[in-house]
């Protein structure tokens, strides 16, 4: 009886002392590093709704021509207003990537990830910068976009299978506004 006791004793004090110390010393880094994991998951959200929204945006762009002479000027001034709200949305988008890109970029441990987000971010904004025409601003951004946003946030296996294609086709759209000039 006097060894069952003891041994309950024994493991009550482990307990105790394993909770205690638990609490102070492990529980705190946790808690930090859980609000810094959340932080980034968070700022990688953002970054994909932007992504999102260019492409939407691009889509609804090209998809509306800038004028049609079988308009009526009523429809033809609410339509210009609604390509204005969409370059906006283009802009705003573009601006939050690049302002932001060292929140989300940095959350990715590969080199090669943080990488192709900063890339991206700088030149996408660069190329809304540009006094390229709109219909080619459009389809560079574009076409900028969709591989980005497949490799950060598509399936797996679309990842998988896109990789090669996806980083080919963004170092040929990068390539293709570096030699052509930016004026209109």
């Amino acid at each position: 009886m006097p060894g069952t006791l003891w041994t309950i004793l024994v493991a009550a004090v482990t307990a105790v002392v394993t909770a205690i110390a638990t609490g102070l010393f492990v529980t705190p880094r946790l808690d930090a590093r859980k609000k810094r994991i959340e932080e980034a998951h968070a700022a990688r959200d953002t970054f994909n709704t932007h992504l999102q929204a260019v492409l939407s945006a691009c889509t609804r762009l090209q998809l509306l021509p800038p004028d049609d002479p079988a308009w009526t000027p009523v429809l033809r001034e609410r339509l210009t207003g609604e390509r204005e709200r969409w370059l906006q949305q283009l802009d705003d988008a573009t601006r939050w990537m690049v302002d932001h890109v060292e929140t989300y970029a940095g959350s990715w441990v590969m080199r090669q990830h943080i990488d192709f987000a900063v890339g991206y971010a700088s030149n996408a904004r660069m190329l809304m910068l540009s006094e390229r025409e709109e219909s080619t601003k459009l389809e560079l951004l574009a076409a900028l976009t969709l591989p980005v946003q497949r490799q950060f946030f598509g399936f797996w296996w679309s990842r998988v299978r896109h990789y090669v294609d996806d980083h080919r086709t963004f170092a040929e759209t990068l390539a293709h506004l570096a030699s052509e000039p930016t004026a209109a």
